[in-house]
């Protein structure tokens, strides 16, 4: 691989972190305008016909799954679209833009986690220390931000909810992305749960009048379901595809720290010194967690090397 390719994935990826952690900031702002579910059912309207339009332009399947896969498209729609985004929506709308990021930056630890307890994956010392220390983290986080404005540790409980869900996603659909592709697998659970989210939105789209929306709200309709689902979406998976899982999954990371700053710019909000604690836990957590699964990887790698 070329060193300018790769310093194009990497350049990538950062943008791909910024579009992310901007976008709990610019949601967080919209949510004074819009009902939670109307944002949501606008939001996965345009990411929907987005999606459709990049799968077009790349030449790639938009056929529908096989009749069986229908069984496990619809679960996932359910979890990983459905309900993570009502957690998502409403926890941001109850906690600070910075609190909610760094509770969803947990994922990935919540997929190693979930899945040695369902028996699918087995995880080292240094995953389970940084397990104990990302549970830590958010004790403080949430306890350091009760009394803060804006945050509520009903949001932020919420908020690790929708962690959760996502893990849930990531951990039962991963046959299926294997099988048919990431980019075919978002797009069909996607569509199958757009339905759902519109329908629930329906009241309170009606209630603001899209017509008195202020510029502002519509351009975070454009960033979260444009730029931070199909454009970011499509730029990690290349990345993927470029540089490796481990080395793309390790910008994750960056997404909590832009957020935070965007949120102290823009929102205001500015974190105590518990929160700040809380918040260096949960990143040392993660970077503990993520070494041990990379040095794992390469073990694995190796004794797959002597093998053959």
């Amino acid at each position: 691989m070329t060193g300018s390719r790769r310093t194009s994935a990497d350049a990538g990826l950062v943008l791909v972190a910024l579009i992310w952690g901007l976008n709990f900031v610019v949601v967080k702002d919209a949510l004074d305008e819009l009902t939670p579910l109307a944002f949501n059912a606008l939001r996965f309207i345009l990411a929907s016909v987005t999606v459709a339009m990049l799968l077009r332009a790349q030449g790639r399947r938009m056929l529908p799954p096989r009749p069986r896969d229908w069984k496990k498209i619809v679960p996932l729609a359910l979890a990983g679209h459905v309900a993570f985004q009502l957690c998502f929506i409403y926890g941001l709308d109850r906690t600070r833009a910075g609190n909610a990021a760094l509770l969803l930056a947990t994922c990935p630890l919540w997929v190693v986690v979930l899945s040695g307890l369902l028996g699918r994956e087995r995880f080292s010392w240094a995953v389970a220390c940084g397990a104990v220390c990302t549970f830590a983290g958010t004790i403080l986080l949430v306890v350091g931000g009760a009394d803060a404005v804006g945050s509520s540790a009903e949001g932020d409980l919420i908020m690790v909810g929708a962690a959760v869900l996502w893990a849930l996603y990531t951990i039962f659909g991963r046959r299926m992305v294997k099988r048919h592709g990431s980019l075919e697998v978002t797009a069909w659970t996607l569509w199958a749960g757009t339905p759902i989210v519109v329908v629930a939105g329906l009241p309170g789209m009606a209630q603001a009048g899209l017509g008195s929306l202020s510029l502002s709200t519509w351009i975070a309709l454009l960033h979260s379901g444009l730029l931070a689902i199909a454009v970011a979406y499509s730029i990690w998976y290349r990345a993927v595809g470029a540089i490796g899982q481990s080395r793309t999954a390790v910008y994750q990371n960056l997404v909590p720290v832009f957020a935070l700053a965007a949120a102290w710019a823009w929102l205001g909000e500015t974190p105590g010194l518990v929160q700040l604690a809380g918040a260096s836990v949960i990143l040392a957590g993660l970077v503990v967690a993520r070494r041990g699964g990379r040095r794992k990887s390469r073990r694995v790698a190796g004794q797959g090397d002597a093998r053959r």
